[in-house]
């Protein structure tokens, strides 16, 4: 039952926030809202009209892009509809670093810079405009209602990212306090703090959680070693995203806060791409973006079939992302949803190309075929696989009791099994596993190329 409170801020409070920004947040959620049930050929119609209007506006305002179609040879009257984006090449972090500024309108004011966390290497800088700050804020808003939670309902928010915890001034704790919102630093996962998170969380009751699925889970391990129940706060959902969500840490969360898990998929960089609702599916801001997902060789891949993420997002007039190979995986799926929505549906999100190991014969495979070798091992607190080359994978384990020769043993056979019978598997204990620069958790980091 929505609170006085909650209603107050959801709709006085939160919109009044965001008009003062500048942004067209709760302008955008309404159409949102309408265009979520609309039939998927309208739909299909709107993306296609957004679309034309993102690339004859790149066409004329942006450098980057007036050069681009010179060289491809042609214009935006060549691009009618997402298949027609075949035509332009890729946008890859390497073009963005080397055509920083010439991606950025010509006119364009107060954009803000942005960067990723650079867990997988060098960080990756880009400028955002408010037309797309407020269609990214309007979709994470959207898909929170839809598991009967709104802005406003008190939230426990787990995160690493520089941006939102360098941005803890007096200001900014002041708006989280209003907005009922609790941000936690995942960045410090020592003893001490877990035991404080878990007492915050407990006295917070808060309606909702927000975080890293490993960070999440982390908690509700620690507060199951530690006795303390965590299911009887009334928390009703768990909102995961940035990192793949695996079916232990889905269960692991479920049962310790005693609510459900919903998994979305995005990044800074790529927009909100994807969100789970109650009936299972992950469904794609169609409004905002057009996803590709394609082979090796970059052509596209049919339904169940997965490929990398390709995202056009549509509210990028001042800083254009066309075509952004994003470096994750994920499969279509061609099954409406149960909920009546015709957004469409990703089957499955897989991970990051790095988040695959390439066997000694070539065979590229997902790192779960190897995580699944520790995962049914005794003596393993936690764990981290790092494939340098075909030929020698690191692992590291934090042991606990019942750890032994055999056990290590064990690893290096299963891992052969999988990999080839003369992989080079060292084995390393540790006394802890530590997040990556951005906060995130891997349990899986490959230095190898997929088509190496």
């Amino acid at each position: 039952m929505t609170t006085f409170a909650t209603r107050f801020i959801s709709r006085a409070i939160f919109p009044l926030h965001e008009r003062l920004k500048g942004h067209g947040t709760t302008r955008i959620l309404r159409q949102l809202e309408t265009t979520q049930w609309w039939p998927a050929e309208r739909l299909a119609e709107f993306q296609a009209a957004r679309l034309r209007s993102l690339i004859e506006s790149a066409s004329l305002q942006v450098p980057y892009y007036r050069q681009l179609f010179a060289e491809a040879g042609c214009g935006p009257q060549d691009i009618h509809s997402p298949e027609d984006l075949s035509k332009l090449p890729f946008l890859t972090k390497d073009r963005i670093r080397a055509n920083l500024e010439s991606l950025k309108a010509n006119g364009a004011k107060r954009l803000i810079r942005f960067n990723t966390g650079g867990s997988t290497g060098e960080p990756l800088i880009f400028y955002l405009g408010k037309e797309r700050v407020s269609h990214d804020v309007a979709a994470k808003w959207r898909a929170t209602r839809w598991w009967g939670v709104d802005i406003g309902d008190p939230e426990v928010v787990v995160w690493g990212s520089p941006v939102e915890l360098g941005a803890q001034n007096r200001l900014r704790a002041w708006r989280d306090r209003l907005l009922r919102t609790r941000l936690l630093s995942a960045f410090e996962m020592s003893e001490d703090n877990l035991n404080y998170f878990v007492a915050e969380i407990r006295r917070l009751r808060p309606k909702m959680l927000f975080g890293y699925p490993s960070a999440l889970a982390h908690i509700a391990r620690h507060a199951q070693k530690r006795g303390v129940p965590m299911n009887d706060l009334g928390i009703q959902v768990a909102f995961v995203t940035a990192e793949r969500l695996y079916d232990d840490q889905r269960r692991c969360i479920e049962a310790e806060f005693g609510c459900q898990v919903a998994n979305g998929y995005g990044g800074r960089d790529a927009g909100f791409v994807a969100h789970q609702c109650p009936a299972g599916s992950m469904h794609v801001t169609a409004e905002d973006m057009v996803v590709e997902l394609i082979d090796r060789e970059g052509k596209p891949v049919g339904a169940g079939e997965p490929g990398e993420v390709v995202v056009t997002h549509l509210a990028t007039r001042e800083f254009p992302f066309i075509r952004y190979r994003t470096g994750d995986v994920a499969v279509f799926d061609n099954q409406p949803c149960g909920c009546g929505r015709s957004l469409p549906v990703l089957k499955e999100v897989q991970g990051r190309t790095t988040d695959f190991v390439v066997a000694s014969d070539g065979t590229v495979m997902h790192g779960l075929a190897l995580i699944y070798v520790l995962r049914d091992l005794p003596g393993i607190e936690s764990f981290k696989i790092i494939q340098e080359n075909k030929t020698e994978v690191r692992v590291l384990v934090v042991p606990v009791s019942g750890y032994n020769r055999a056990i290590e043993e064990a690893i290096r056979r299963g891992f052969r099994a999988r990999l080839g019978e003369g992989v080079c598997v060292n084995v390393e204990e540790v006394t802890e596993i530590l997040p990556e620069r951005s906060g995130k958790f891997r349990y899986v980091v490959s230095h190898m190329a997929l088509d190496s």
